[in-house]
């Protein structure tokens, strides 16, 4: 095929740089509320970037205390009095299910105009159910469960999947660096709060003001992004193009990329969960093995924003499937790390890769909708298909590893299904590339 026939990347840039305002549509003599049209802009101005500011404190308190989940595990586990090391476990792999699989009712809600209360109403959520995990008795495990598990769960989705899809409100040409912007929120989260609760549980603060201090913290910076975060004004629109839910859920390409997330999400998470007890068993010293899950998320900051950056320019999904093969050959990896520097450079490496496979996913799915009214409402689905991923990857490791931890089972299932989900999310970029005529994509 002749290099003249494919568009130059970032020729349609260039075209939506020159364009970055969205004519509302004329009035109709019927509508009450007729104005004459206006022109909203796009890619800068406050609302954009306050949004971009408040979307980021949504995701350091969400999915970033969701990935400080391990001290809380360490803790319960080490209370003999809460309950078994696997059913503990299950209150985390609930709270991010609900962090994901919200996305459908929240999304909805983003695109018929219900931003804001659906903010207020997770945060209040969120908030109250962190209170009341630091006077649950630890003894009655339902306490934790409903609470941390059902609760703050709930209360995170509701926040973490509308404050990134509202970013498709605001921004066009840099809308998938907008939402990278966003996203490395979670990085900085999984940074301070497991540094912050280790402190505070094993200091003379306790574990129960110890987790009050967290929420007070929590409950400045949601409200902060309360007021800092709006939804577009074009998109709540009475006169809009709804949302086809038909359309929307018969799209091949995007049902197919939103299956090779949930296959990807059954061993994302495995490092996460794992690397520390994999490194102190395989005689890392417990004192560097400690600081493994820290140096997975400084790694996955750069990772968050620089692939995003590209994917601007070059296509989300052709920045996704190069990131997607680095996820399943570093997973294929960990036979061989033995050592110290073996565990770090892989720490380091699958950190900025997982982030940034992470952080794709939101501009790949915001790519597909037709306009920016239809954003949410293909968010909703897509967390929730994937949602199932997340809920049951660790469990399956979990059970995998047995008590007697033959790692080669948990890490040739990971690297196998990470394998498999980029054989379909190709299949899925080459169908898109087809549809829109154009190999940019």
């Amino acid at each position: 095929m002749s290099s003249q026939s494919l568009p130059q990347p970032g020729s349609e840039l260039d075209k939506e740089k020159n364009a970055q305002t969205w004519s509302q549509p004329a009035a109709t003599p019927t509508d009450p509320a007729s104005a004459p049209k206006q022109a909203v802009q796009f890619d800068g101005g406050y609302q954009a970037y306050a949004s971009l500011v408040g979307g980021f404190f949504v995701a350091a308190v969400t999915f970033g205390y969701v990935n400080a989940f391990g001290v809380y595990q360490d803790f319960y586990t080490r209370d003999s009095a809460t309950a078994s090391a696997s059913a503990i476990s299950w209150i985390g792999s609930t709270q991010l299910f609900f962090l994901l699989a919200m996305g459908l009712p929240s999304g909805i809600l983003l695109d018929r105009g219900y931003f804001r209360p659906t903010l207020a109403v997770g945060s209040v959520l969120f908030v109250f159910s962190l209170f009341m995990v630091s006077i649950a008795d630890r003894s009655k495990y339902y306490q934790l469960y409903l609470s941390q598990g059902l609760g703050m769960g709930i209360g995170a989705g509701l926040l973490y999947v509308p404050a990134v899809a509202v970013q498709g409100h605001h921004w066009r040409a840099r809308r998938a660096l907008a939402m990278g912007v966003v996203v490395c929120g979670s990085s900085i989260g999984g940074l301070i709060f497991p540094i912050m609760l280790n402190k505070l549980f094993n200091g003379s603060t306790g574990f129960e003001w110890g987790v009050r201090a967290s929420a007070f913290l929590i409950l400045g910076l949601l409200l902060a992004s309360n007021f800092l975060m709006t939804a577009h004004p074009a998109a709540r629109l009475a006169d809009a193009r709804k949302p086809d839910m038909k359309v929307i859920m018969t799209d091949v390409p995007y049902l197919l990329a939103n299956f090779s997330t949930l296959l990807i999400d059954w061993g994302l998470f495995f490092p996460y969960f794992y690397l520390q007890l994999f490194a102190i068993l395989h005689g890392v010293d417990a004192n560097i093995a400690f600081y493994t899950l820290a140096i997975m998320n400084a790694a996955a900051i750069p990772g968050r924003v620089v692939p995003n950056y590209l994917a601007d320019r070059f296509g989300p999904f052709n920045t996704i499937v190069p990131v997607t093969l680095a996820c399943a050959v570093l997973l294929f990896a960990l036979f061989g790390i033995k050592e110290i520097a073996g565990t770090i450079v892989f720490a380091i490496l699958f950190g900025f890769f997982s982030g940034a496979y992470l952080s794709l996913c939101a501009p790949c799915v915001a790519s597909l909708a037709r306009d920016p009214t239809e954003i949410g409402a293909r968010f909703g689905p897509a967390y929730l298909i994937s949602s199932f991923g997340a809920l049951t990857g660790t469990p399956i490791t979990g059970a995998l590893l047995g008590d007697t931890f033959p790692w080669w089972k948990p890490i040739l299932f990971c690297g196998v299904v990470s394998v498999v989900s980029l054989i379909v999310l190709v299949i899925s970029r080459n169908m898109i590339a087809a549809r829109k005529g154009t190999q940019w994509v």
